[in-house]
């Protein structure tokens, strides 16, 4: 099925590849492409709130 969305290609070794693949199932996502963004969002997330707080502790002097 084509779609509009960018696309673009990762490498990951084998172990990688096994950590998302069970996290797929685990998560019960139907494609790795699914399971991949979720990975993303939630790091992408993770990672602007720990600029946040490092962002506040350093306007509070810490």
């Amino acid at each position: 099925m084509p779609t509009e969305k960018p696309r673009f290609t990762i490498t990951v070794s084998e172990k990688m590849l096994t950590e998302i693949d069970d996290f797929r199932y685990e998560n019960r996502y139907p494609t790795r492409t699914q399971a991949v963004n979720e990975l993303f969002r939630v790091g992408l997330n993770a990672i602007r709130k720990q600029i946040e707080e490092k962002t506040e502790n350093d306007a509070k002097g810490l």
